[in-house]
Order: C-alpha cells, then sequence, then structure tokens
C-alpha cells in the first residue's frame, strides 16, 4: 500500500509540474518566435527599401567597365540622379553619360511606378533620337553592359513570389519566382540579403533547367550620411563569359533635387547644375 500511495504521489507531483512547465515553455516559445526572423514580405521590403530608397533623393559619380570574354575593355562614365515620389513607392531616375566620347550625352530616363509598367525613355545624341523603352525591353542590356535597364532602377518586389529558403548567421536566404514568367528570361533567382544592412550581397539567376546564368555581386559597401552604400559590384554573364564592374564615386543623399529635373525636357537640355556637383 504504502508503494502504491508513493507512486501515485509521484504521478501527480509530476503532473503538477508538467502543469507549471507548460504555460512557461509557451511564453519561452512565443518570446523566441517574436525575437526570431522577420517576415520573408519583411525581408525583402527592408531589402528594396535600403537598395532603392535611401535617403529622399541622391547622387553619385557612376563608372562602369565592361570585360568581354577576350578581355576587351569598354568604359561607361555617368552621372545619376535620383528622386522618391513616395517611400517604397514611385520614383525618378536620371542618368546622364560623359564619358567615353561615343556615348558622351547619352541620357536614361526613368519615371518609376509600383502600380503599372515604368516609363523609361533613352536619349541618344548621335541620332538626335529619343526612344521610348517598352516594357518588354526592361531586361535586356543597358548600354551594351551586362547590367540590365530594369537594374538600375529595380524589380518591383510585387512582380516576384518569395520564399524564404535559409537563415545564416549573417544572412536571408531568400528564393524569388516571377509570376509572369512570360515577361522575364529566368526562372527564378536566389538573393542572399545581408541580415545587419539587408543589402543583397548576390544574387544568382537560374534558367529552366536551374542552371545559374547571370550573377550579382556586391564587392565593396561603405557608411555614407549613416547609410549602407554599395561601392562596387559587379554582373557576371556566365554564358557569354562577360562581366561588367560598376563603381560609385562621392555619393550623396538628401540633396534636395527638384521635381522637375526628371522630365523629358532634361533628356536633350541634362541640368547641369546637379550633374556638375558630382564631377571630378
Amino acid at each position: 500500500m504504502k508503494s502504491l500511495h508513493k507512486s501515485l504521489k509521484q504521478k501527480v507531483l509530476a503532473l503538477l509540474v508538467t502543469g507549471l512547465a507548460l504555460p512557461m515553455m509557451a511564453a519561452s516559445l512565443q518570446v523566441a518566435e517574436s525575437d526570431s526572423e522577420l517576415s520573408v514580405e519583411e525581408i525583402i521590403s527592408k531589402a528594396n527599401k535600403v537598395s532603392y530608397y535611401a535617403g529622399d533623393d541622391g547622387r553619385s559619380d557612376a563608372r562602369m567597365m565592361i570585360v568581354d570574354k577576350d578581355g576587351n575593355r569598354q568604359l561607361r562614365q555617368f552621372v545619376i540622379l535620383r528622386k522618391d515620389i513616395e517611400d517604397e513607392g514611385d520614383q525618378n531616375f536620371l542618368v546622364v553619360f560623359s564619358r567615353p566620347s561615343d556615348v558622351r550625352g547619352t541620357v536614361f530616363l526613368v519615371n518609376k511606378h509600383v502600380d503599372r509598367d515604368d516609363d523609361r525613355w533613352l536619349y541618344l545624341p548621335g541620332l538626335d533620337l529619343e526612344k521610348r523603352i517598352s516594357a518588354g525591353d526592361k531586361r535586356t542590356s543597358f548600354v551594351g553592359s551586362d547590367f540590365f535597364y530594369e537594374d538600375v532602377s529595380g524589380r518591383n518586389p510585387a512582380l516576384d513570389s518569395h520564399e524564404l529558403m535559409e537563415v545564416t548567421d549573417t544572412a536571408y536566404i531568400v528564393k524569388n519566382t516571377p509570376k509572369d514568367k512570360a515577361n522575364v528570361e529566368f526562372a527564378y533567382y536566389i538573393a542572399n540579403i545581408n541580415k545587419e544592412t539587408f543589402l543583397p550581397m548576390t544574387v544568382e539567376y537560374f534558367n529552366d533547367k536551374g542552371e545559374v546564368y547571370r550573377r550579382m555581386d556586391v564587392a565593396e559597401v561603405e557608411e555614407v550620411q549613416g547609410i549602407p552604400t554599395v561601392m562596387k559590384s559587379k554582373i557576371s554573364n556566365l554564358e557569354s563569359g562577360s562581366v561588367t564592374y560598376m563603381e560609385f564615386r562621392r555619393p550623396v543623399y538628401n540633396i534636395g533635387v527638384p521635381e522637375d529635373v526628371f522630365t523629358s525636357r532634361s533628356l536633350r537640355n541634362p541640368p547641369s547644375e546637379w550633374l556638375e556637383a558630382g564631377q571630378d
């Protein structure tokens, strides 16, 4: 009998302990969940914001070096201006080329929209031609480089479905699949997003065979006015063997670029007062 009472007492005690422990464990799990990783939508939103919406506007000198598979090099030097209409919403870009001589005066203008296709124009001074870039051309070569038109102003996150594949100590690994595959050349792309800065440090584009055919790598990041800023990057075309290196110089934010800079008038008459400030 004593043995039976002792056994029952132990079971009751165990139940009491378990009953007390379960709420504590649940509370612990809730805290862990609330303090754990962000949702994939939050990660993508933060990455998009830090990549394309730093400050209210910005300006930077930029140089591209295009290197083909045989080692032949082509230089592109330009100034890029940006102004946000709404945070993580519509914004404008103006890119004005200064070197080499055969592209000097070429101007690329983007009125970016989140609810419809962007408006993009390219002015070619040699032909005195204003060319509208159609939505179907946004993923074609930007002035002969391995960058695409869409790379300059950014891809709308709403165009893709996002899946958080892995979380490491330093990065979020996100798979992005286009909702409309007819308008893009890739099957999906995987971004390695830095957990501290939320800058995508590598992006790999995959074809229908599951092979990487295009890759973006960030080589250098600096803080500018307290904002993590990509200073050097490259895009590699693994099919053609060409690589384009991009380097930004003297980037600045919140300089008060007026909205009228980003109109068709600037295609033939770029705003010299905003461009010269960033020149050597």
